[in-house]
């Protein structure tokens, strides 16, 4: 008879990798427990996705408000505390929700940090538990490279800025990817002062150049965004009146006084859990697993942030269900990331899906393109929307490779691009779909038209 553990399943982070996992396991034959270190439900329940979501919809809405010339803006106010509260409070419920959709599957909820002390050993709190198998997802971390001053000096994080009690009058972005963009947008929005210094030659480095250019005209323009690229930010430190980051630009070294820094400049996995006493090997970037998920200890797997790679809740929950189902015995299938949306959550909101130029020029294909301008439709008309436009990458056979969409309500938008290039479509299937035609959808069929032989 084999050796007796506590569980048959540990999952160590409750995260939506984590989460999804331990309901998908979850069988009156099976003892299930989830060790969560922080916070329940993880960084997109409590600092990221969701905290986000709610407070950006309050400050895109104000910020459309106060656009109409039809509205008196000096006669709108809002109530910051509120708005922080109501974020607190849509957390919680949440929270409780999930909780309880544990509590009823019997899965056992241990809470504070676990540490492998053989590879089927966790010590939380000073108490043992053993499982015949482990999940981790602990998910991931922000990082601030080789910037120097971050041990002494006190800034912010995407991970807490966002729960920030009061708004700046004067705030620093360090990073001018997603979270960077995001952040800067939700404080000008506010009424704050913002600076954005980014290290590559534009907003969105990760995704073509027309995606970064147009979210820096829209921040320059509508709300006074000072967006300065080719910045290196070399140290941050603070005196009794401010703080100072001190940056390069075109060799020349400059400074800047501030009241608060965010630095928005990546972040690390989650891998400070004991692995090397169970076996399990990682690097800087990650966990190492296969295709399978499974690490070099046969019954130990990672997924989501942990293991390095694009981070998202769905690819996270895309993970756990892959993993699942073949621990399951339903199939033998490897992830396909065929067709996953990369989101900024800006208004204008900008989503990427399939294959950017960028992409294809590091893999050193060659594509056909299409763009169509937001300002050249009636929608834009409209809705008083001047910036964004949708964008198809398409192989000369006419299957679509990629789309990038700026654009209110992109995200919605790039589902549609998503169907086609997970089933393979061509641009004449999109272009022979109906659109509404006063809609921001109706570019894609315009921008699908361009590239019908």
């Amino acid at each position: 008879m084999g050796k007796k553990y506590d569980y048959d399943y540990i999952i160590i982070g409750s995260g939506p990798a984590g989460s999804t996992a331990a309901l998908s396991l979850a069988s009156p034959k099976r003892k299930i427990a989830i060790v969560e270190g922080s916070k329940f439900g993880g960084s997109n329940l409590n600092t990221r996705d969701i905290p986000y979501a709610i407070s950006l919809d309050f400050s895109h809405t104000l910020a459309k408000l106060i656009s109409y010339p039809e509205i008196n803006r000096h006669g709108l106010h809002y109530n910051f505390p509120t708005v922080v509260a109501h974020q607190n409070y849509t957390i919680s419920v949440i929270s409780n929700l999930d909780k309880q959709s544990l509590e009823t599957s019997n899965i056992t909820l241990i809470e504070d940090y676990a540490y492998f002390i053989d590879n089927h050993t966790i010590v939380v709190k000073n108490k043992q538990f053993t499982a015949a198998n482990f999940i981790i997802a602990t998910g991931a971390s922000p990082s601030y490279g080789d910037i120097h001053g971050t041990d002494s000096t006190s800034f912010f994080t995407p991970d807490n800025i966002i729960k920030a009690k009061r708004v700046p009058k004067f705030i620093l972005v360090v990073g001018g990817g997603a979270s960077g963009c995001e952040i800067a947008e939700y404080f000008a929005e506010l009424g704050s002062k913002v600076v954005i210094l980014e290290r590559e030659n534009r907003l969105l480095p990760r995704e073509d150049k027309e995606a970064g250019a147009a979210l820096a005209e829209y921040f320059t323009h509508r709300y006074g965004i000072m967006v300065i690229t080719g910045a290196n930010v070399i140290a941050i430190e603070e005196d009794d009146t401010s703080k100072k980051v001190t940056f390069k630009l075109k060799n020349a070294e400059k400074t800047i006084r501030i009241d608060h820094i965010v630095l928005a400049t990546g972040s690390t996995p989650n891998t400070d859990l004991g692995l090397d006493n169970a076996g399990v090997k990682y690097t800087k970037d990650g966990i190492k697993v296969n295709r399978s998920f499974q690490t070099s200890a046969h019954h130990i797997y990672a997924i989501g942030d942990c293991i390095g790679g694009e981070s998202s809740t769905e690819r996270a929950e895309y993970q756990a269900s892959v993993l699942i189902s073949n621990l399951a015995g339903r199939s033998k299938s490897y992830p396909s990331y065929t067709g996953f949306i990369r989101l900024v959550n800006t208004f204008p909101e900008v989503a990427i899906v399939g294959y950017n130029k960028v992409d294809l020029a590091k893999m050193k294909r060659s594509c056909r393109k299409a763009i169509v301008y937001l300002k050249d439709i009636t929608a834009s008309k409209i809705h008083r929307i001047d910036y964004g436009f949708v964008k198809i990458l398409a192989d000369h056979s006419g299957h679509i490779l990629g789309a990038t969409i700026v654009a209110p309500g992109a995200a919605l938008m790039a589902e549609e691009f998503a169907i086609a290039i997970r089933h393979h479509l061509t641009v004449l299937e999109l272009a022979s779909t109906p659109h509404i035609s006063n809609s921001f959808n109706y570019a894609i069929k315009l921008a699908a038209r361009q590239l019908v032989k």
